[in-house]
């Protein structure tokens, strides 16, 4: 299978993980007027699984490192299974109670408050684990970036409407969200062999892990997802009926998505064999700041701000800036 061999190519396996998890979204906004994220979540999730399957059976199997694609799922081991197979569920209880935050507390409340935490508590949980790197500067670089996102809040509720719709309810989502979010990636590495030269009995390698992580996304979207379809936090409820009356172009933009984002996670979980669990998700999280760039520079979200805001919004590049480099830095020293 295909292995980075350098910490350089590493980073920028990540800073792609970067652009593709704060560009997924956009694809919700070229979908269909009215199509609900819910239905939408359905095509999301299976372009995750239908890339995930893709990589596994070509940079997954192709190359002399490791242990090919098929051969490694089939000498997993059932706690390896289950692990990969948990964090896909977590994750995707994340990301749904995420957009439920959005929706209901707005990105000025759900952003700080739920990446804020997933972040900070990912980093923490998988440097334990794989205390990889030198810990200030990881944690410096990590403060530094949980300040961007607090200073993008801060402008997002600068925005006309930006500071109504905070409530309980909104504030309490948002802690879920952050705390299943800080622990899905912790199950997904532990199903893994830390070398990915170095093959282990019973562990998944680095396309196999995220193929089954993939798999339990789109089981548990059975479940979680269809309890959101039936009782939506925002909204009516929508049925199955209203999924197929999606056109062929909405479909393939909700696959889009799905895609997108599974090239950001493959490619986070390869760049981890040189980066380490926590230096590599640290970086990924650096996509809230790419999901800013496209709302202040291509959706033009800011153009009705009071003036100031630009202050904040430069404030903010230049905190999450410095921090990506310090948690580059933390590897290097």
């Amino acid at each position: 299978m295909f292995v980075l061999q350098s910490y350089t190519w590493a980073v920028v396996f990540c800073v792609i993980t970067m652009f593709c998890w704060g560009s997924w979204a956009n694809t919700q906004k070229l979908a269909r007027k009215g199509w609900r994220f819910e239905l939408f979540y359905w095509d999301y999730v299976i372009g995750v699984l239908l890339l995930s399957l893709l990589l596994g059976l070509t940079l997954g199997t192709h190359g002399s490192a490791g242990r090919p694609f098929l051969e490694d799922l089939g000498q997993a081991s059932h706690s390896s299974i289950y692990s990969a197979l948990l964090g896909g569920a977590i994750f995707n209880l994340a990301n749904i109670l995420l957009v439920a935050a959005i929706d209901i507390a707005g990105m000025s409340v759900a952003f700080p408050v739920g990446i804020g935490i997933a972040l900070v508590l990912a980093v923490v949980l998988n440097y334990v684990a794989d205390p990889l790197g030198h810990a200030p500067l990881l944690f410096g670089g990590v403060l530094l970036v949980v300040l961007a996102i607090i200073l993008d809040a801060i402008a997002y509720r600068k925005l006309p409407g930006g500071a109504a719709g905070v409530s309980s309810k909104g504030l309490i989502l948002s802690v879920a969200c952050g705390l299943s979010m800080g622990f899905f990636y912790r199950f997904v590495a532990a199903s893994m062999y830390a070398d990915f030269t170095r093959p282990e009995a019973g562990k998944l390698g680095p396309y196999g892990a995220v193929f089954v992580f993939a798999v339990g996304i789109f089981i548990s979207n059975f479940l979680l997802n269809t309890l959101m379809m039936k009782k939506p936090f925002v909204g009516t409820p929508v049925t199955y009926a209203d999924y197929f009356k999606g056109g062929l172009g909405t479909h393939l933009t909700g696959i889009l998505g799905g895609i997108i984002w599974g090239i950001g996670m493959s490619f986070n979980i390869i760049a981890s064999g040189r980066a380490g669990f926590a230096i590599s998700y640290g970086l990924g999280q650096g996509a809230t700041m790419v999901a800013a760039f496209w709302g202040v520079f291509i959706w033009r979200e800011f153009r009705t701000a009071p003036s100031g805001t630009s202050k904040l919004i430069a404030a903010m590049f230049a905190c999450f800036l410095a921090g990506l480099a310090l948690i580059i830095m933390a590897r290097t020293s």
